[in-house]
């Protein structure tokens, strides 16, 4: 019989282990499809000319040459159009700060203090939110939503498939891991910068940091201390069948530490289960940082925005860390001001780099394989060798990894899922456009047919008023 300090210890595990707001995702129903004739970009550096592709029940089968049944397959003939991976945002505010951008749907930073790590942005994200049938059709299949940058730890994270449903628990990207936003430098200062106990200068940052990673190492510290003590008393109830009662009761008095929502996310980093995801644009700060990770035994996963990454990519690449960057953003305040063009092709380094383009933006999403372009454009100009094949990753398959995902997605693999997108032509010209959008073997967007062409909900209703 289980003792009742085993069944006690067993309720408090899971407690704080459980995961809530779990993924409902089910791929749609999908057919056998072969693809054929097409200058296939695998996403893992290959590219093959006049190539066929098949993928069954949501999964990459081959590419290249395969079988494939005499009966019930869909064929695509894709002469003189290109086909890749699905394209994959890893920053996007679309839910949390969706169209229309009015006041009311402005949910994306909970500025209520420096560090919010207790909230996650699934819990603003908006599903019918138009935002998200545009980037389908800019053939965006996967896309991490993060909070706003207002805070020094803004928040979970949440990495969605890109297909329409009602509820984002629907969207959730199954057994994707959480990120947690985290934002340094003119942001935070800025924001609580007249505020008391609160950080108004860089070195005000840096200590909020860590003050909070040290409160996240006691929190640990103090729950493994409690399941040591239950687990002792736990096996000298077992030890001592005569006291067995007055052991389990003495055991029951042993409070558990108090549940903390914001420890809980910080504490997750710490263990490895979440991923950072850190908004900064100077190469002096991103340095800090990375000591900083250094000094509390964390993983850094990405940096975002990275204006000045081109200064530090050997560090960048030598720690493993990617650089989710703008094609041209720069100088629209001084943080974002030493930037360069050629700073995404600088970033992508032959080895162990992990160059990404990002769009923080509901229309940069919609073209982000022109984004791409344009820094390829920029790299080749500065000598650069960057043919498609290579800069095809820094939307695909360096997404992937930057999210936690890439054994699932993020390259023509078998096994995979079979994410993926028809060009009219090469996706790294101006005159590119998703033709067809295939998520987990689904088609969910073509380009000639009105019925594949997701409407929101909300969309729906104003277009059909606007109709009468």
């Amino acid at each position: 019989m289980r003792s009742i300090l085993a069944v006690l210890l067993s309720v408090f595990t899971a407690t704080v282990s459980a995961t809530p707001f779990p993924s409902t995702y089910q791929p749609l129903p999908s057919s056998p499809t072969l693809i054929t004739n097409a200058t296939i970009l695998t996403g893992d550096g290959r590219r093959l000319d006049e190539a066929d592709m098949y993928i069954s029940d949501g999964k990459v089968v081959w590419v290249g040459e395969g079988t494939v049944p005499s009966d019930g397959v869909n064929t695509i003939d894709a002469s003189g159009k290109w086909l890749t991976p699905g394209i994959i945002d890893v920053h996007s505010h679309l839910g949390v700060y969706p169209s229309p951008g009015v006041a009311a749907h402005s949910d994306g930073n909970e500025a209520t203090a420096p560090v919010t790590a207790e909230v996650w942005a699934e819990h603003s994200v908006w599903p019918q939110d138009p935002g998200f049938s545009r980037a389908i059709a800019g053939g965006i299949t996967t896309l991490q939503i993060l909070p706003g940058s207002a805070n020094l730890f803004g928040g979970r994270s949440v990495t969605l498939k890109n297909i329409p449903k009602n509820t984002y628990q629907a969207m959730k990207f199954p057994g994707a891991p959480y990120g947690l936003k985290m934002a340094c430098g003119e942001n935070p200062k800025r924001v609580y910068g007249g505020r008391k106990q609160a950080p108004s200068t860089r070195m005000g940052n840096v200590a909020a940091y860590r003050a909070s990673w040290i409160r996240a190492q006691r929190y640990i510290r103090d729950w493994e201390q409690y399941e040591q003590k239950m687990a002792k008393k736990s096996a000298n109830v077992e030890d001592d069948s005569d006291n067995n009662s007055n052991s389990a009761l003495a055991a029951a008095l042993i409070k558990p530490p108090k549940r903390d929502l914001e420890l809980e996310t910080l504490a997750g980093v710490l263990k490895g289960e979440i991923l950072v995801h850190m908004h900064c644009y100077r190469a002096d700060e991103m340095m800090t940082i990375l000591d900083m990770a250094d000094e509390f035994g964390y993983k850094l996963g990405t940096f975002h925005h990275g204006v000045e990454a081109y200064k530090i990519a050997d560090e960048l690449a030598n720690n493993d860390v990617c650089g989710a960057l703008w094609a041209d953003w720069w100088g629209f305040k001084m943080e974002a001001y030493d930037g360069i063009q050629e700073n995404i092709a600088m970033v992508d380094r032959p080895e162990n780099s992990c160059a990404i383009v990002h769009s923080d933006s509901d229309e940069g999403i919609q073209r982000l394989n022109q984004e791409a372009a344009k820094a390829m454009s920029k790299g080749q100009a500065a000598g650069l060798d960057i043919p498609p094949e290579r800069a095809i990753r820094w939307i695909t398959s360096n997404a992937a990894k930057s999210l936690g995902i890439a054994e699932q997605t993020g390259t023509l693999t078998p096994g995979k899922m079979a994410d993926v997108v028809i060009w009219n032509q090469n996706p790294f010209s101006v005159y590119a456009k998703a033709q067809q959008v295939f998520i987990d073997g689904a088609m969910v967007f073509d380009r000639d047919n009105s019925a594949l062409q997701p409407v929101s909900d909300f969309e729906l209703g104003q277009l059909l008023e606007a109709a009468q």
